[in-house]
């Protein structure tokens, strides 16, 4: 890929996204008030490679193992949630390449600029015709889609004669369009607390043809093209990781602005400067124990499932509720780090002028999203217990 930097190491990956951090956590503001990433900015993620972390190595991309796609969805979450959000989102969304006919995945993906995203659910149809689907519907929170080339649309798919099409366990049958974004109407419905800058607008298209070749199975693991083992995961395991990457960067900038406060405020009343109180000492050092165990747990589970699938072992379905449970805990738990560090900054937190307000939003609007679902501490109680799952969508 023409311009690309030469990769020697995984950490390299880590580096970059620290560099480009700087240039977004300077930019955080203009980011929240264009409630999207400034077209400067978005370069800045491409020129870094940001958005090619999770493509194959076939079409210039990086193949990055989770643990490490999940370090630097932290480091970005601690300059920008934003941002962090759009990369963790496009990681996924490009986990579609594998899937792909090789000519299709290079047109498609090739492109250095190259972006997909799509929003949440199965959402529209998709008929059967020759040669392909006719495909209509409306997506929303389709995070990072101002910025992509590609939308993809998550469909029903309906056979010509008009029925329901039907996994061989009796489930409906779905794919996913992959389709260039200009094609789709776009609606601009994100006028939201937190996660501002996402630019997760809502689309639809109505009727428009989409090649076989550009559609693919999320589910159907079976259907990778591309060797690795990356490829053995699913998408929803990689957003699993990524989110709780995420809401691991916002909680440590919410720490970190903390301790900067403290350097210099004194509480109205207070006998002494906040850095000199014993009782915000004992605060500050739960806080930091808490946030250095969540993130210990969230990436060591991801780290021992990669290990093991890297080894050559399957993808267990112990594996998918560990990893459920990880991310489960430390979206919940980070949000509550978060939220204490933000009542530790007393007043001083209200104002848009400092940046607890914006980390406080953020971390509770990314506690919203599905990943943070407190039913999914049940399914791994009934796991623990032996009992069958209650759902098969989150795991």
């Amino acid at each position: 890929m023409d311009g690309q930097p030469t990769i020697h190491g995984e950490n390299e990956h880590v580096a970059r996204a620290k560099a480009a951090a700087e240039i977004v956590r300077a930019a955080a503001g203009r980011i929240e008030n264009a409630r999207e990433l400034p077209s400067d900015v978005h370069q800045a993620l491409v020129d870094a490679g940001l958005f090619r972390l999770l493509l194959p190595r076939s079409i210039g991309g990086f193949e990055t193992d989770i643990t490490t796609f999940a370090e630097i969805a932290m480091v970005m979450a601690k300059a920008d949630a934003s941002t962090a959000w759009c990369i963790g989102q496009g990681g996924g969304c490009a986990m579609s390449a594998s899937f792909l006919e090789p000519a299709a995945a290079d047109r498609l993906f090739g492109p250095r600029n190259a972006v997909l995203a799509w929003g949440a659910g199965v959402q529209g149809t998709a008929v059967e015709v020759q040669g392909g689907y006719k495909v209509s519907g409306n997506w929303s929170f389709a995070s990072g889609s101002r910025n992509a080339t590609l939308l993809g649309a998550h469909c029903r798919v309906i056979g010509a004669d008009g029925k329901p099409r039907l996994r061989p366990d009796g489930r409906p049958a779905d794919r996913t369009a992959l389709l260039p974004r200009a094609k789709a109407r776009i609606a601009d419905v994100w006028q939201v607390v937190g996660l501002k800058g996402t630019g997760s607008d809502s689309y639809a298209v109505e009727d428009l043809f989409v090649a076989a070749e550009d559609t693919i199975d999320r589910e159907a693991l079976d259907e990778v093209r591309v060797p690795g083992t990356l490829f053995r995961f699913p998408t929803i395991m990689i957003y699993a990781a990524a989110f709780g990457g995420v809401m691991l960067g916002i909680s440590r900038g919410m720490l970190d602005d903390l301790k900067a406060l403290a350097s210099t405020k004194t509480a109205r009343g207070a006998a002494s400067a906040m850095r000199d109180s014993e009782m915000f000492h004992a605060d500050l050092g739960r806080l930091e124990a808490r946030w250095r165990a969540l993130r210990s747990y969230h990436f060591g589970t991801f780290r021992d499932i990669w290990n093991a699938v890297d080894a050559g072992g399957p993808l267990t379905l112990e594996h998918r509720v560990n990893a459920r449970l990880a991310s489960t805990h430390t979206v919940y738990e980070g949000c509550q780090i978060a939220v204490e560090g933000y009542r530790a900054a007393g007043a001083s937190a209200v104002f848009e002028s400092a940046p607890f307000e914006r980390r406080m939003r953020d971390a509770l609007s990314a506690s919203q999203q599905v990943q943070g679902r407190p039913t999914h501490y049940a399914t791994a109680g009934r796991h623990l217990l032996g009992l069958p799952l209650d759902t098969q969508i989150f795991v």
